[in-house]
């Protein structure tokens, strides 16, 4: 079983003993342990956002109306402040 330009068992193998004598075997399951923590704490943030995109929006306040200041005329001189 030949795959072109793709790993084989022994490749893994290889991969798996470089790992072992890099980091030791105490370090591999805390490792190992800390990346399940992180992709379960990823998997429920993602979760989170598709569900409060999905969900209805929630019912804002409506915006007090507040009235337009008064137009000045036209033949008023501008205003000025001192």
């Amino acid at each position: 079983m030949f795959l072109r330009n793709g790993l084989e068992p022994w490749h893994l193998l290889i991969v798996g003993v470089v790992l072992i004598l890099l980091f030791g075997s105490k370090k591999l399951p805390d490792t190992a342990r800390a990346l399940g923590k992180s992709l379960r704490i990823l998997k429920s943030e993602t979760k989170a956002m598709r569900e409060e995109s999905e969900g209805p929006a929630p019912a804002a306040a409506p915006a007090p109306q507040v009235a337009p200041a008064p137009a000045a005329p036209a033949d008023a001189p501008p205003r000025t402040t001192a």
